[in-house]
Order: C-alpha cells, then structure tokens, then sequence
C-alpha cells in the first residue's frame, strides 16, 4: 500500500513542480502586464509555449532575490520619513510642465563661509521605463552629495503608463531647467552639472542629452535654452545602461519577458526603437553636434542579467569611433542591482569600488566648489 501510495505520489509532486506552478507563476505575470496581441498573432498559444513559460518563470523567481534588500528597504524608508533628516535636503519640490517633485540633497560644503558656487548632479533612477520613485534613492543621494562634495537632485519623472519615453526626456530636461532658472536660491552653480543615471535613468541621461544637443523640436524648448542647457552638463555618468533599445529587446525576447516588460510600451512600439537608442541617434549627428557631446563615463558589472554587460561595450565603441570622450569600467562579480544600492551605505560590499570610479570620472569634468 505504501508502495502505490508513493508510485501515485511521486507523478503528482513532479507534474507539481514542472508543469502547475511554472504554468500558475507564468500565467499571473502575463495577466497581469499584458498578453502578446499583435493583428493575427495567436497570442494565447504563443504565451503558452513551454519554452515561454520556463524562461518568464526563471525571470519571475529570480525576482525572489530582492528579499535580501528588506533591511535596506526600512532604512531608506525611515530616514525619508524621519523629519530631523530635513537638514540634509529640501523634499517635494516642484518642477517642470507636468509638476513632477524632485529632492535636492544639500553638499556637505553648504553653508559653510567662503564656500563657492557648487557643482550639481542629477540622479536619474531606473525602473524599466515602468517604476520607481526618487524616495527610493534618498540614502544614496545622501552618500552621493558627501562623497562627490556636490548637492544632489532625484527628480521623479512620467514613468510608464502616465508616461511614454518621450515624456520622460522632457521631463529630465525640465529638471536641468529647474537647476538653470532656480539653482540660485541653493548657491547651485548652473553651468556645472552631472547626470548620473542607473539602467533605464542611464538611457534617459544620454537620450535627454543628446536630444537637447540635436535640438530636437519634440522638447517644446527653445533653441537657445537647449544650447544654455547642454553646455552646462559637463559629463554623463552610466550605471549598467541601456543604449541600444533593439539589442535590449532582443534579450529581453531570450529571456521571454518581452510582452510583459513595459519597454516596447514606454518606447510606443519597435517603430521608434531607433529613434529612442542612443547608439543610432549618435549616428545622425554632423560634426558640430557631436562636439558638443559631453564626456560619457560607462559603469557595468560583468555578472548583469537583466542588462548584459554588451550594452556598455557596444556604446563605447560606438562613442569611441566618433571621437567622443568615453571610459569604461567592467566590474567583476557585481549584478545589475548592487551597481546602485551598495551605494546607499558604507558598510556595503561595492561601495567604494563604484564610488572610487564615479569620483575619479567627476574629477575630469566637474569643477570643485
């Protein structure tokens, strides 16, 4: 009996396993971020291939990992919350055509005597075009400003479905306004600026940028504000970027999270790919234009998944053959998330390598206050 009772068992458990809850898992997430739907497209039986539903369901576990910033999650979430840390930054701060808020973290020099005009970076967080909030980054702007002896600005921007792309430059653009047209009130000097972004806030630093450098009308922005604006950022810093959308969408397609992933949503489908990539835009720029291209510096781990390390290779190459300022820094046994929250406390395990790269890449370009 105990025999048959296990022989019975054993198919139950296995097809448990293999087939239920990787079938549930996928299930779940493509209900919930969209089905495949394209004219003609058979998009259920195409959600439900086997290879579709391993590979989403590895993608989905692997989120599992995120479990381990817990502590890190209450921190961030307590010192943002706890009022006494107001005399570090000035929070919610209105700015731009959408009235989006943006924090500005205070430079340790702030308010000292005899202290000069002070250099400006612009933190731009990823998120897949799709989430996050500059809450989330209040501890590493923190850090940031003592470290780079800068003030820090996290704006919040018109991410995915209130959002497309095209949104979310203008609205990066407007936040370098905000530092030219109010930077006064906080002793910012205005023609000193950084933009250091992570993931999709890296593509949305070198798109801003060269976007305002072409002049592009969709910026609702005057000629000469873009002119003002490009010559007051004086360097790009990328944390594990996305620079070439097709590329990102053809590993997003390995790893058959594609339809369920809000690129192709934010970028308003694979049409405007090109048009979005700052790989192909660098293409259609003449000679004046590209001398008005700042210094880049690229920052990637070599154990990054969700962006694979290409991303950065493949932009520095293409900077390099169009004689634009470029470094690259590959990153050993570093993932595409310890990249940015190892930045948020000393104690963490990269801290100082990634830090040790973003001082020595400012040191280049910012002058010291």
């Amino acid at each position: 009996m105990i025999g048959i009772k296990y022989h019975a068992t054993f198919p139950l458990a296995a097809g448990a396993l293999f087939v239920a809850i990787p079938y549930s898992i996928s299930l779940v997430a493509q209900w919930l971020y969209g089905w495949p739907n394209k004219p003609g497209y058979k998009k259920y039986i195409e959600a439900l291939k086997p290879r579709r539903i391993y590979c989403l369901t590895r993608a989905v576990l692997e989120m599992l990992k995120y479990l381990q910033y817990g502590k890190l999650y209450f921190q961030w979430k307590s010192w943002y919350k706890n009022v006494n840390n107001n005399k570090h930054c000035v929070k919610g701060i209105t700015f731009g055509r959408r009235g989006n808020k943006l924090d500005l973290y205070h430079s340790p020099s702030m308010g000292q005597p005899k202290t000069g005009l002070i250099p400006v970076i612009v933190f731009v967080y990823g998120g897949a075009w799709g989430s996050g909030e500059r809450s989330t980054y209040c501890l590493l702007a923190l850090q940031m400003a003592q470290e780079l002896s800068a003030s820090v600005i996290c704006p919040d921007y018109s991410i995915y479905p209130k959002g497309n792309v095209l949104n979310m430059v203008q609205d990066i653009s407007d936040s370098l306004i905000w530092v030219r047209e109010n930077g006064h009130f906080f002793n910012l000097d205005k023609d000193n600026i950084v933009l250091i972004g992570h993931s999709a806030g890296a593509h949305l630093c070198a798109l801003t940028t060269l976007f305002l450098v072409e002049g592009v009308d969709e910026l609702f922005i005057e000629q000469s504000q873009q002119r003002e604006i490009t010559n007051s950022i004086k360097g790009i810093i990328g944390l594990s970027g996305v620079y070439n959308i097709m590329d990102h969408y053809r590993h997003e397609k390995m790893r058959a999270v594609e339809y369920v992933s809000t690129m192709h949503k934010a970028m308003d489908g694979i049409e405007n790919f090109d048009y979005y990539s700052p790989t192909v835009l660098l293409q259609r720029l003449n000679k004046s234009q590209l001398k008005r291209v700042p210094p880049i510096a690229l920052l990637h781990g070599t154990n990054d998944i969700i962006v694979p390390v290409e991303s950065s290779l493949k932009f520095s190459e293409v900077l390099t053959s169009l004689s634009i300022p470029v470094a690259l820094y590959l990153l050993p046994k570093m993932d595409h998330t310890k990249i940015v929250t190892d930045l948020m406390a000393p104690e963490r395990h990269f801290y100082h390598t990634v830090f040790a790269c973003i001082k020595q890449e400012c040191r280049k370009c910012i002058k010291p206050c």
